[in-house]
C-alpha cells in the first residue's frame, strides 16, 4: 500500500493512492493536484550516509569508507512533493541526490543483519541536496552542506515494506528538466540495509519514525534557480521538486 500525508482544505490528513488520486482518511477523494503534499511521514531522527556508493565516493575524489559514515538531518530540512528547494545565491555548487530512505517501524535495539528487516515500516524517496562549496571533509560534512531548510524533498509515499519484494535490487534515476542525468542500483551500496541498521542498533536505539537515507550513486550535478529536478526509483514513487531563488 501507498501511503501519504497531506494538507487539505486547512487540515493535514493522512491518504492511500486510489486509481491515480488519493483517499483522505475521512473518506473524501481528491485529485494529486488538489492538495499540499507533505513528507510522508515525519521525521523524527534522521541518519544520513556519507559515500555509500563506491563510484560516487570516486566522483567526489574520496576512498571509499570501511566504516558507514554517518550524520543527522534537522526537521527544517524536509519538503513533500512538488515543493520548492531554495538555493543559497552565493553558492556555485548544488547537487541533488536520489536516495532510499529507510523507515523504522519499531524500536530497535541491538538488532541483528538477519532480522533487520522485521523493523523497517516502509520506504520512500528523498532528494538529498547538497550544498558542496562548504563540504569539509567526508568525515565531517559541515552544517551547512547537508541542513540547509527546504533542502530534503522526501516522497510522494510511504511504501510498505512487505510490498517490496527486494529493497537491496531497486532501480533508480535522477532527471533535471526532463534529462537523465543519474542511474544506479540499491544493490551498488557500500552498507546495506540490515548493515545499517544493525550498525546503528548497535549503540543506539532507533524508534518508529526514525530514518536512514541511504547515500546516492555517481552522476550528481549541479542545478540551478528554475530547474525541475525529478528523483525515482521503482517501485516505491516519483519525487518533484523545483529550485528556487531567494
Amino acid at each position: 500500500m501507498k501511503k501519504a500525508r497531506v494538507a487539505f482544505s486547512g487540515a493535514i490528513h493522512e491518504a492511500v493512492e486510489i486509481e491515480g488520486r488519493l483517499k483522505l482518511d475521512d473518506g473524501r477523494i481528491v485529485e494529486e493536484q488538489e492538495v499540499v503534499w507533505l513528507p510522508p511521514v515525519e521525521p523524527r531522527t534522521v541518519f544520513a550516509l556519507g559515500l555509500n556508493y563506491a563510484d560516487h565516493a570516486a566522483e567526489l575524489a574520496f576512498k571509499a569508507p570501511t566504516e558507514p559514515l554517518v550524520f543527522l538531518k534537522g526537521p527544517n530540512t524536509f519538503i513533500g512533493h512538488l515543493g520548492q528547494t531554495f538555493r543559497p545565491s552565493e553558492v556555485a555548487n548544488m547537487h541533488y541526490e536520489c536516495e532510499l530512505a529507510v523507515v523504522i517501524g519499531k524500536q530497535a535495539r541491538n538488532v541483528k543483519q538477519e532480522d533487520a528487516y522485521n523493523y523497517v515500516a516502509g520506504y520512500t524517496v528523498a532528494n538529498d541536496y547538497a550544498i558542496r562549496d562548504y563540504l569539509e571533509n567526508y568525515y565531517r560534512p559541515n552544517l551547512r552542506v547537508k541542513n540547509r531548510d527546504t533542502c530534503t524533498p522526501l516522497g510522494p509515499w510511504l511504501v510498505d515494506a512487505k510490498d517490496i519484494v527486494d529493497p537491496m535490487n531497486l532501480s533508480f534515476r535522477t532527471y533535471v528538466n526532463g534529462k537523465i542525468t543519474q542511474e544506479g542500483n540499491t544493490k551498488d551500496m557500500i552498507f546495506s540495509i540490515p548493515t545499517l541498521i544493525e550498525y546503528l542498533s548497535s549503540f543506539m536505539t532507533l524508534d518508529k519514525g526514525d530514518i536512514i537515507l541511504t547515500g546516492t550513486p555517481v552522476g550528481v550535478v549541479n542545478v540551478e534557480v528554475g530547474d525541475e529536478v525529478v528523483t525515482e526509483i521503482d517501485n516505491i514513487g516519483r519525487l518533484v521538486n523545483t529550485i528556487v531563488g531567494r
